[in-house]
């Protein structure tokens, strides 16, 4: 116990002295929300990370997907990182800085406002936001709750209350600069606490070789009548499972907390370095929390998965390491969940402040006050996730937990199609972008309160934000192409910032 408490003791004064260290950085409107547009490329790509995988992924999707696909729920994590990361590098990442810092947009509504010089979408897209993204942070405290009880037998209340309020320290002290240097301690944690729990989990089962032959002689006749199913390339219903990794992989590229990133990469050279270093953590990170999750079904007699449910899954592989273990593995949870918390509560908060308040509420908001905005807002934000998460642990109302699909398939239904057109095709329309954000948006919500009345494969809260990504990218060109064309000298203005010429040394390049 001794060990675990200074282990926890260690982490937070460490996160703490960053925010407070970073606190220079953080007096305007574009160091606080942007890090000043000069964040390099290990910080942004363990932002990127961090702010992907949460305690919800290591606990909750690890065990519950592990379960039902075992070892090939491993694609999920490759998908992750080959789908979620590289090619979101690759397509998003230099497009997004341009011409977000052409059009002096610092948020995801912001971006839309000025591309489609439409003021409506600005004040929809954060009303999307703001709805969605509170239950989101609320499931963030979900996959802690077993972990602190078996580590250290107390009340999962104090839990959530003092990662919530130590979280808010360094977040409101140094803003998104506290954020992405916290996130990169957060993330050297993670890749060497998921190694070590693989490792150590494996051995348990007598070696990977002997975990796997063991998974092979797995049979559950309510899932699959195959012999050998749980260790197959690819698992007993390959179909539920391509859904999976399109959600969690295809939808970072519409969430806000994750484009948000690219606003802030400092150079050409940062982005080509950070799509390397994105790549190979989130193989690490999501191929190792699925490939642990795959063998879940070997502790079968240490979890009653009808009783408890598959958060418990994970706790129970755990739950006979050694004490030092145990501190790394809640380290590493905590790591997750509060690297993801700050990034969601700082997008909520800059977000509603930017685009909802100034300007339409209050009419002139200097740069500091809009800082302190963002600042009291973000004590707002926590505080309501910690009292979701709280009435859920104490209720056990369990929609808030299951709201985390719907939260991330509604979002990213809503703004990936409209802003990946946006940086690309200079015929995407207003239109186009109000008709993904009502279809997004609607369609996760009919999911979410007449689930029954939808095609048995779209009542999946994951299927359905699968559905609703892909449906996006056939709605906004569609609508595009029915509509008016937008004003060619505003397409032009817009556009003009690819083409602008930059001079380098022979060093860089020989032409």
């Amino acid at each position: 116990m001794i060990i675990k408490i200074l282990m926890l003791l260690l982490f937070f004064g460490v996160m703490i002295g960053v925010g407070f260290y970073c606190r220079k950085n953080a007096t305007d409107v574009n160091g606080f929300v942007l890090g000043g547009r000069s964040v390099g490329p290990w910080l942004t790509a363990f932002a990127y990370g961090t702010s992907y995988f949460s305690a919800v992924i290591f606990v909750g999707y690890a065990g519950q997907f592990g379960w039902k696909y075992g070892i090939a729920s491993t694609w999920i994590g490759i998908g992750n990182a080959l789908l979620g990361s590289m090619l979101a590098w690759r397509v998003l990442g230099r497009r997004t800085r341009i011409m977000t810092q052409h059009l002096d947009s610092a948020t995801m509504p912001e971006f839309f406002g000025e591309r489609f010089h439409s003021k409506g979408l600005k004040i929809a897209a954060s009303i999307i936001i703001f709805i969605f993204m509170i239950p989101y942070t609320a499931s963030l405290y979900n996959g802690l709750s077993r972990l602190f009880g078996m580590a250290f037998h107390i009340d999962y209340t104090v839990c959530i209350i003092v990662m919530a309020f130590l979280t808010g320290i360094y977040v409101i002290a140094g803003g998104y600069m506290a954020t992405a240097i916290n996130d990169f301690i957060q993330g050297i944690i993670m890749l060497f606490g998921i190694v070590a729990v693989i490792l150590a989990v494996l051995n348990s089962r007598g070696g990977f070789l002997e975990a796997l032959n063991s998974l092979a002689l797995v049979s559950d006749e309510n899932v699959s009548s195959t012999p050998g199913v749980f260790n197959s390339f690819f698992g007993p219903d390959p179909i539920n499972l391509i859904g999976v990794v399109i959600l969690t992989s295809l939808g970072t590229w519409g969430l806000p907390q994750m484009v948000q990133k690219f606003y802030a990469i400092k150079s050409e050279h940062s982005i080509t370095q950070g799509t390397i270093i994105s790549t190979l953590f989130a193989g690490i990170v999501a191929g190792g929390c699925y490939f642990l999750g795959g063998f879940g079904r070997l502790f079968s007699d240490s979890v009653d998965v009808k009783a408890e449910g598959f958060d418990a899954i994970i706790p129970a592989m755990l739950s006979n390491l050694s004490p030092a273990l145990i501190g790394l593995v809640v380290i590493l949870v905590l790591s997750a969940s509060m690297s993801t918390l700050s990034s969601l509560v700082m997008t909520s908060s800059s977000t509603l402040t930017i685009d909802f308040i100034k300007g339409n509420i209050v009419k002139d908001m200097p740069e500091k006050k809009q800082v302190l905005w963002i600042r009291v807002l973000i004590v707002v934000f926590i505080v309501i996730s910690v009292i979701l998460a709280i009435i859920q642990y104490k209720s056990n109302v369990t929609f808030i937990a299951q709201l985390m699909g719907v939260s991330w398939g509604a979002m990213a239904g809503s703004f990936l199609a409209p802003f990946l057109y946006g940086l690309y095709w200079k015929r995407t329309t207003k239109a186009g972008c109000l008709a993904s954000f009502v279809f997004g948006a609607g369609f996760m919500t009919v999911n979410m309160f007449f689930r029954s009345t939808l095609p048995t494969l779209l009542q999946s809260p994951i299927n359905a934000g699968a559905f609703a990504m892909i449906a996006g990218l056939l709605i906004v060109p569609l609508v595009s192409l029915i509509g008016k064309k937008p004003a060619q000298s505003e397409v032009d203005r817009i556009f003009s910032c690819y083409n602008k010429k930059n001079e380098v040394p022979v060093t860089q390049s020989l032409e």
